[in-house]
């Protein structure tokens, strides 16, 4: 991954920024390989492997900028992408986060599933993104190329202003990978920030890197990490019929799964909410430390429309 998408970064963007790796207590070559190939590149060496969230928290307190991009090392940039989004950031004061437009790597001209046209979240908690529906993904026709604001930006790559990372203390560690983007965006737009979508910026990602969508630990982490963003930032109104709700659509979905003979994947949810059951009382305490953000749905249940009525695309939702 270091050697095949490290040069384009670095290419089209030492001029405007410095590049640092943070690498994760790796036990291959990756620290020597980078500097001997890329010795512009500033390194940061965390000590364990905790995750996304505790990764990217370590290493960040060694790093002094006005603007974090935090981005995957699957992902190839392309030329000019920093400039837009430093724009936004420089006009709009109250906009901390920005994600840029994310492609498919290997279908070039398609939404990429982590993030696509900025992301999104209905009642229950569920995310989705302009161009990705579930795994329903659109064609790039440049219907994205707007600024817009959304609900949260993807993990694999935003631009977050540093003062507002170290407010909200950045990741939540329960969380070690997936979905902690959602719940970091949800917390800034609850002190009041602007996250935001900056669509003549283009990066395409691989995808699944790290985690294959057959892995059932992906499962596993997607569900139980949705389910604590609920319970840890749902306002009170909602709060009982969302929980409610959700264990009966994760029950649908652990079945939909016995139905697709993947049993593995139905006992992950079922393992999701277990570990949910024994943190419930540790994120009811995160719960009574946050503020509430009260218009968080767009769309009521994206799972109905979806699966139900039947439509498949950002647009169509109502």
């Amino acid at each position: 991954m270091l050697e095949q998408f490290l040069p384009s970064i670095v290419n089209f963007s030492s001029e405007l920024a410095d590049i640092y790796v943070a690498d994760n207590a790796s036990t291959d070559n990756s620290i020597a390989f980078i500097k001997e190939f890329f010795p512009v590149v500033h390194i940061v060496e965390n000590t364990t492997n905790g995750g996304y969230a505790k990764g990217y928290n370590d290493a960040l307190k060694s790093i002094d900028a006005d603007i974090y991009c935090l981005i995957n090392s699957d992902i190839e940039v392309s030329p000019n992408w920093i400039p837009p989004i430093t724009e936004v950031f420089k006009k709009e004061k109250n906009t901390a986060i920005i994600q840029p437009k994310i492609l498919d790597y290997k279908q070039q001209e398609t939404f990429e599933y982590a993030g696509a046209g900025g992301g999104f979240i209905d009642l229950y908690g569920y995310p989705y993104c302009r161009g990705r529906v579930f795994n329903n993904l659109e064609k790039d026709t440049n219907q994205y190329n707007d600024t817009i604001d959304i609900f949260w930006a993807s993990g694999a790559c935003f631009f977050i202003r540093s003062e507002v990372y170290q407010f909200l203390n950045g990741f939540d560690e329960d969380y070690f990978a997936h979905q902690e983007e959602v719940d970091l965006c949800w917390r800034a737009q609850n002190e009041g920030y602007d996250v935001k979508y900056v669509g003549n910026s283009a990066v395409y990602h691989v995808g699944g890197a790290t985690l294959q969508e057959t892995n059932p630990q992906k499962t596993f982490l997607n569900f139980r990490n949705s389910l604590l963003n609920v319970i840890k930032n749902v306002p009170k109104q909602w709060f009982l019929f969302v929980v409610f709700s959700r264990l009966v659509l994760d029950g649908v979905a652990g079945i939909k799964f016995l139905v697709e003979l993947r049993p593995i994947h139905t006992w992950a949810v079922v393992r999701a909410h277990i570990s949910v059951y024994k943190n419930f009382y540790k994120f009811l305490q995160k719960r009574k430390r946050l503020q509430k953000k009260y218009n968080y749905n767009l769309h009521t249940s994206v799972v109905w429309q979806y699966f139900i009525l039947r439509r498949k695309k950002f647009k169509n939702l109502r």
